[in-house]
């Protein structure tokens, strides 16, 4: 395993926004970005912290694929709905903003919802359920991704990992969120896996010749992009074992995140054009509010919610197991753990050297150069 260091949450903040910044990014969108990037890490969701933070957001804008100042366009919209066009730019701005309008809208009319189009890479879903929850509200939240998952039967990437997310209020020190892929795993967790020197979990990723691709991470990680391999649906591969359910369910975010908005799906997604060249990946979202107070109140869900998941807790244990978890728990338990700050592993901290000394960042220095 790689070796890391801790780097407080008040340097890697400055440091992640100064960043941002620095590649054309305005400051209070900096700072949006920022919160969804670290939020991952605070969760212990390190796929999608900031493990991403060059390679997916600062390389993107660099290669000219990803905007870093974000035109949010309204194309249509009505007191519940909308459709946004997010023109390339800041997919974690695009996504606060659109949960921002269906939360907004639900707490006037009960319920909103807002689908984005040409967005890019969102960051983690949970954190836009979670701004619902957080304001009594039912978050509920999806995209869609670059083509690396294969439908049952198949084996060939057709869609992707397209995650659905569910955020409940609750009376617990944490609300209910439910926030993972379709697919059994990720690319992003391939890419974190690659670079601890992890091997890929069998049955995960299958390749053409419809036999399990196991070993390296990074090996498996270029024959998913060079169309070898695909990723396998929640129940793996066949029908066995219900591959066919993680299959329906990510069909379904592939629709919310294109037919409702006319946007891009598919092969359409890749980054690639004909000839190979690096183009924006126009990735699509949805984000719906539900206001509980346009129920029975917010204090009673939260109850409801609370006695429920409880309830689940306590139920018999299976034989060895300490205690029965529900969504949204262990990452409570893991920010808690995490008060002093973000493990960073060896390659993300040559990474952020490479960026602070390109940017001039000269008032950081890091724990690992002490």
């Amino acid at each position: 395993m790689a070796k890391t260091n801790i780097v407080d949450w008040e340097t890697i903040t400055n440091f992640v926004t100064d960043a941002f910044v620095g590649y054309g990014i305005p400051r209070e969108d900096a700072e949006i970005c920022t919160d969804v990037l670290l939020e991952s890490d605070k969760r212990g969701i390190e796929s999608h912290g900031v493990n991403r933070f060059k390679p997916i957001y600062l390389d993107r804008i660099k290669d000219g694929i990803q905007n870093p100042v974000t035109n949010y366009e309204i194309i249509k919209e009505t007191p519940t709905t909308a459709v946004v066009d997010g023109h390339d730019g800041m997919g974690q701005v695009i996504g606060y903003k659109s949960m921002r309008m269906a939360i907004d809208k639900a707490k006037e009319y009960g319920m909103g919802m807002v689908v984005v189009r040409n967005s890019c890479h969102y960051g983690i879903a949970g954190y836009y359920a979670s701004m619902a929850s957080k304001e009594g509200c039912i978050g509920i939240t999806g995209t869609n991704a670059r083509p690396s998952v294969a439908p049952t039967f198949g084996v060939e990437g057709m869609f992707g990992t397209n995650p659905l997310t569910i955020g409940i209020p609750t009376d617990e020190p944490f609300d209910f969120l439910i926030d993972c892929a379709t697919s059994i795993t990720q690319n992003g967790k391939i890419e974190y896996y690659e670079r601890i020197k992890k091997d890929v979990l069998p049955g995960t990723i299958i390749g053409l010749d419809g036999e399990p691709v196991e070993g390296d991470a990074g090996a498996a990680l270029k024959m998913i992009r060079n169309g070898t391999a695909a990723l396998t649906t929640l129940g793996g591969i066949g029908e066995a074992l219900g591959g066919y359910k993680g299959y329906g369910y990510a069909m379904a975010i592939e629709l919310l995140s294109a037919a409702l908005q006319d946007g891009n799906y598919g092969k359409a997604l890749d980054g690639k054009d004909a000839d190979g060249n690096k183009v924006p990946y126009h990735l699509g979202h949805f984000f719906i509010a539900i206001d509980t107070d346009h129920f029975l109140g917010e204090d009673v869900c939260r109850k409801k919610a609370g006695e429920i998941i409880r309830t689940v807790r306590a139920s018999k244990k299976a034989p060895g197991a300490e205690r029965i978890y529900t969504a949204g728990e262990k990452e409570y338990l893991v920010r808690l753990a995490r008060k002093d700050g973000v493990p960073i592993n060896e390659s993300v901290q040559k990474e952020m050297v490479q960026i602070r000394d390109e940017l001039k960042l000269t008032q950081y220095k890091f724990p690992w150069e002490d």
